[in-house]
């Protein structure tokens, strides 16, 4: 089934999403990849604040290549998911509802995304140069100094995912293998 949303998002929105669901994405979304998430995690290890808050938001695990003029990012596909396993179920805690990227996740994270009433969609991997163009703006609001691994706040317009993931727990890899 083809859904539009916006995001942030809401509870009622996720829990009308179902895995195998195409979803148009429109509305704020942060990008953060392998090092942000360290850090993230580790300055929750702390006690300290993170630099952004994380409820109701979606984060897109993406590292974007430079932008090409008059355009606000350039390639935009995503990254492997697994590589932010280890952090995920924290973050999911602190109120995160969306996650973007590609491949599989590991048991915690599901049992957390149905915990926290979640959800996680994939990209096309490959498609970086057709995804960027539902990039609207692209502003870095933390970790400057971790360049493309920074963290920025994406304005996005019908940004095309799969519900891989829904809150209940299905799982379209899973359910793909069964059949």
């Amino acid at each position: 089934m083809e859904k539009h949303i916006s995001a942030p998002l809401s509870n009622d929105t996720i829990q009308n999403l179902h895995s195998g669901d195409y979803v148009y994405i429109t509305g704020t979304i942060y990008t953060a990849r392998d090092a942000a998430h360290k850090r993230m995690y580790e300055a929750l290890e702390n006690g300290n604040k993170l630099p952004i808050s994380l409820e109701n938001q979606i984060i897109y695990y993406m590292g974007p290549s430079p932008a090409r003029e008059g355009r606000p990012i350039g390639s935009a596909g995503p990254t492997t998911s697994s590589r932010m396993d280890k952090y995920a179920p924290s973050l999911l805690d602190l109120g995160l509802k969306g996650m973007i990227g590609k491949g599989k996740r590991n048991q915690a994270v599901i049992d957390s995304i149905k915990k926290n009433q979640a959800v996680y969609f994939a990209a096309v991997g490959g498609a970086g140069a057709l995804l960027s163009k539902c990039i609207k703006s692209s502003e870095v609001v933390a970790y400057d100094d971790l360049g493309t691994e920074a963290i920025r706040k994406l304005e996005v317009e019908n940004f095309p995912v799969i519900v891989i993931i829904d809150s209940e727990g299905n799982d379209l890899y899973q359910t793909v293998m069964q059949k």
